[in-house]
């Protein structure tokens, strides 16, 4: 069984991984950063990059690119086809059982608590300007769900969340008792020259990185939903397969 976060985490220096982490109940655990996957069974490692064979299972070998993407689907999974005493040089990508999707989702525990941030407690909003001057305040906020993102623009598991929060987003377009805003640490104008070939469906904080201090945020991309009731509904940080697949529930139940 496995468990898979996609989840970019900030060091002190503000440098940054992100990584897909695959765990069995064998003690196999994969890793996928930027630089490469690391990829460790039982006393064993293998440094997964581009030079790396992967293969389906009929032999035919994918490029790196092709089956990062399907692993991050949730709906694929490598296994190693060298012996244990070996170092894992090949694997076989392997679709999942719905099955076994079923038993992962079971098994991914719920988000730590971060920072102020926890579930069924009330989160005080802030006043801010949209990176097109639209104002948001507590005051013109309040009784409405709110939906917060926390992001930058380097980070990979934020840019590729955005076209699943934008389905999001669409799906509640014209209601207007729920609000979308996606604070962001970048500058306005970087934003603005991102955004047009990258389009996000929220209200774009920028230079949001003394909010995101404010509210402890650790780990990026982070998701907040609030109830009208001001009380924080959901919350979670990173992404990956299967994060945001109770997010539209969530949002319905907030009401």
């Amino acid at each position: 069984m496995k468990k898979i976060i996609f989840l970019f985490l900030i060091a002190s220096s503000m440098a940054a991984n992100a990584q897909v982490a695959t765990e069995t109940i064998t003690g196999t655990t994969t890793r996928t950063t930027a630089a490469g996957t690391t990829t460790t069974v039982i006393k064993r490692a293998a440094n997964i990059d581009s030079n790396t064979v992967v293969k389906d299972s009929i032999g035919t070998r994918y490029a790196y690119n092709d089956w990062h993407k399907l692993i991050l689907t949730g709906q694929y999974n490598l296994i190693s086809n060298n012996k244990l005493t070996d170092s894992a040089t090949e694997f076989t990508l392997v679709k999942r059982s719905a099955a076994d999707i079923a038993r992962v989702k079971m098994m991914i525990s719920s988000p730590d608590e971060t920072g102020v941030i926890k579930t069924n407690e009330p989160l005080e909003l802030f006043k801010a300007k949209d990176i097109e001057g639209y104002k948001l305040d507590p005051k013109s906020l309040e009784g409405k769900i709110v939906v917060l993102n926390f992001w930058f623009i380097n980070c990979p598991p934020c840019r590729q969340e955005i076209p699943e929060l934008n389905k999001i987003a669409a799906t509640y377009a014209g209601n207007p008792d729920i609000v979308f805003i996606a604070v962001a640490t970048d500058e306005k104008d970087k934003l603005k020259e991102f955004l047009k070939e990258n389009p996000f469906a929220y209200h774009i904080v920028s230079d949001g990185r003394e909010l995101a201090t404010k509210y402890g945020i650790k780990g990026y991309p982070t998701n907040v939903i609030i109830g009208k009731d001001g009380k924080v509904k959901l919350h979670s940080m990173g992404y990956g397969p299967y994060t945001l697949d109770g997010f539209a529930k969530a949002i319905d139940s907030a009401k």
